[in-house]
């Protein structure tokens, strides 16, 4: 059964639809939160990961700041 997975982004952020293209790619499902116009889903993700940066993607109860492919890959258990 596939984690879920909840990204923070904002429209212009390259890294961001870096992570996107990811899930797309391995077919994951993900609920993406908009953090420029959902103002609850900022004060969400900066309470939850101390961050102001975007991409922030929770995959489970894991944490990932920024895209790192790597440990994305690993936690999503794809290549």
């Amino acid at each position: 059964m596939q984690k879920s997975i909840k990204i923070f982004t904002t429209p212009t952020c390259a890294y961001c639809r870096m992570a996107k293209e990811l899930f797309k790619q391995n077919n994951i499902t993900y609920e993406e939160k908009d953090v420029t116009t959902d103002i609850q889903a900022r004060d969400e993700m900066i309470n939850k990961s101390g961050q102001m940066g975007v991409p922030v993607i929770f995959v489970g109860d894991d944490i990932v700041v920024g895209f790192d492919k790597r440990r994305l890959s690993e936690l999503l258990g794809v290549k």
